[in-house]
């Protein structure tokens, strides 16, 4: 995530929950996912190279997705992103997980603000 006052980090998780669910729609090669996540958030959420590439070699390393060797718009080499069947269900897991965190996080600022 940016560093900027209007930006925080995410919460641990976060950004793999996003990047596989980016990659549940199709598979993408990072730019692409970046774009993407920016995209859909309304410029809220800003995923910088330096938290993504990492992420994705980690998710390739727990066999959460595969990569092949394509070539972007540009015709330029890429490696292009998909997510794995142990991906989806790991991402049905996480996602499961968010919303009872969510839930919770819901509740205290409801009862905060009565």
């Amino acid at each position: 995530m940016a560093k900027n006052p209007k930006h925080r980090d995410l919460f641990p998780g976060a950004l793999e929950i996003m990047i596989l669910q980016s990659l549940r729609l199709k598979p993408m090669h990072g730019y692409a996912l970046v774009k993407h996540i920016k995209q859909v958030s309304d410029d809220l959420l800003q995923v910088e190279e330096g938290s993504l590439y990492p992420a994705l070699q980690r998710m390739l390393k727990e066999g959460l997705l595969e990569a092949e060797t394509g070539t972007s718009a540009k015709g330029r080499p890429t490696r292009i992103y998909r997510l794995t069947d142990a991906g989806i269900r790991h991402l049905e897991k996480e996602v499961v997980s968010f919303e009872r965190m969510f839930a919770g996080f819901t509740r205290v600022l409801a009862a905060a603000k009565a």
